[in-house]
């Protein structure tokens, strides 16, 4: 799962004026919009446990043809880095659940 921020200028109806909003997105859905002026603060409620279960389905269905791209573009190189890899996953996999964690925090 990842957040992503943009700014944007947009019509105000606080300010009624058009000014600077930062824009948050989980994933690709808008969870907060804010404007940078007057601090008004839209957020829309996204369900994260939805996301991220569908974000997790989506990693693990697509694995296989992943891993089988790969080995035929180029074996050697996959060969090569394939023990790196298995041992640097658990590393990788708290990385991304600790930011999971993050969000989910951030977003309550």
């Amino acid at each position: 799962m990842k957040q992503t921020y943009l700014e944007s200028e947009l019509f105000c109806i606080h300010c009624l004026d058009e000014t600077v909003h930062k824009i948050t997105y989980i994933n690709d859905q808008i969870t907060k919009v804010e404007c940078e002026e007057c601090h008004s603060v839209l957020e829309l409620r996204v369900d994260l446990m939805k996301e991220f279960f569908r974000e997790s389905y989506n990693r693990i269905a697509t694995k296989p043809s992943r891993i089988t791209k790969e080995y035929k573009e180029d074996l050697s190189h996959f060969l090569l880095k394939l023990p790196i890899r298995i041992m640097t996953k658990p590393y990788r996999v708290a990385k991304d659940i600790n930011g999971v964690r993050n969000i989910i925090r951030d977003y309550k």
